[in-house]
């Protein structure tokens, strides 16, 4: 599913490929995105035939930068969802996915937010964790630490899996 989103984002965004950087740049904005992360962002690295190690440092640094602003204003702005009759049906559904996978989180504490994060599933990542861990209201300078950690171990993965298997299959 990712890569087909990924492909899908490159087709639309595919102009800023003509840019100086501009690969670089859409790889940042995929890192940047719920669902896809850094997990599209090494991917649509791969895709776009650029160098791994430039590659990862961008991707980590895209899927870090919304971590701080989720566990500062998440549980502000999902109580304001919660009240709008607009972005209820949103707020709702996330309010499934925190259910869906708190237990996880809750089972094991900042370990479990590690593996969370670091295990490159669907549903898993450094969004959906560090939304997890705001409506538990976990510590969120150890959660940061947390995320960042599961972050590293995800790019380790995906690295591999995206350097390794996809740009083999492609190249």
């Amino acid at each position: 599913m990712s890569e087909k989103l990924v492909n899908a984002i490159l087709g639309a965004f595919g102009g800023l490929t003509a840019i100086a950087y501009g690969k670089e740049i859409l790889v940042f904005i995929i890192s940047l995105m719920p669902i896809l992360e850094l997990r599209g962002g090494l991917i649509a690295a791969a895709l776009l035939g650029l160098d791994p190690i430039p590659s990862y440092i961008i991707s980590i640094i895209g899927n870090i930068i919304p971590v701080p602003f989720i566990l500062l204003l998440i549980t502000k702005i999902l109580k304001w969802m919660r009240n709008s009759k607009y972005f209820k049906g949103f707020a709702n559904w996330l309010d499934s996915k925190v259910e869906k996978h708190k237990g996880q989180i809750e089972k094991y504490g900042y370990l479990g937010v590690v593996l969370f994060v670091g295990i490159p599933l669907p549903g898993t990542g450094a969004w959906t964790g560090s939304l997890i861990a705001s409506v538990l209201e976990m510590d969120r300078k150890k959660t940061f630490i947390a995320v960042l950690a599961g972050i590293v171990m995800a790019s380790i993965i995906m690295m591999i899996l995206s350097f390794g298997l996809i740009a083999n299959v492609i190249g």
